[in-house]
């Protein structure tokens, strides 16, 4: 049985740089590193079968981050290999990381005073999501990478026969 999500992998350009705009901006802690710059890279044959690394590509540095009361991000920083943009709302696969945030104007001035850039200012949530307090926002972490704040303190609309949605602290 799947218990839910354990942790989200972020690769970045610099893993110092991302843990602290993952502290300022969310109170993130880190909680260790998997592998330190001091350490052997994750490199070679095995390295690029079992995490679909490219050929030549090194795995430098791992750092386990925890959010709150939530799952886990394991930030990577990675060499040796073509960097890509990161992938945005209209590209396949993982293309964002959704934060529930009690205060929406604190958070988005601690992510922008924590080098993060806001795409506008917070909206309100559309259909079953929405209630007069209810809103998010998108911004973009200084490596790019696309992250939502979001708050529904009013609740959903459940539709009848629906699953509620977890959220953290309940």
């Amino acid at each position: 049985m799947t218990r839910g999500i354990e942790h989200a992998g972020i690769t970045v350009p610099d893993i110092d740089q991302a843990t602290d705009f993952f502290q300022k901006a969310f109170g993130a802690e880190i909680c260790y590193d998997v592998l330190t710059p001091d350490q052997s890279s994750q490199k070679g044959v095995k390295a690029e079968h079992h995490l679909g690394l490219p050929e030549g590509a090194e795995i430098y540095h791992i750092r386990l981050l925890r959010l709150g009361n939530s799952s886990n991000i394991e930030l990577f920083q990675i060499g040796k290999a073509e960097q890509t943009e990161p992938v945005q709302l209209p590209g396949y696969g993982l293309t964002h990381l959704a934060l529930y945030v009690d205060d929406i104007g604190s958070a988005t001035e601690k992510f922008q005073t924590a080098g993060g850039c806001l795409l506008s200012e917070p909206f309100p949530l559309p259909g079953v999501e929405s209630g007069p307090r209810n809103v998010t926002v998108y911004g973009q972490a200084p490596w790019g990478m696309l992250l939502e704040l979001i708050s529904y303190p009013d609740g959903v609309d459940y539709p009848e026969d629906s699953r509620k949605r977890w959220t953290p602290g309940e």
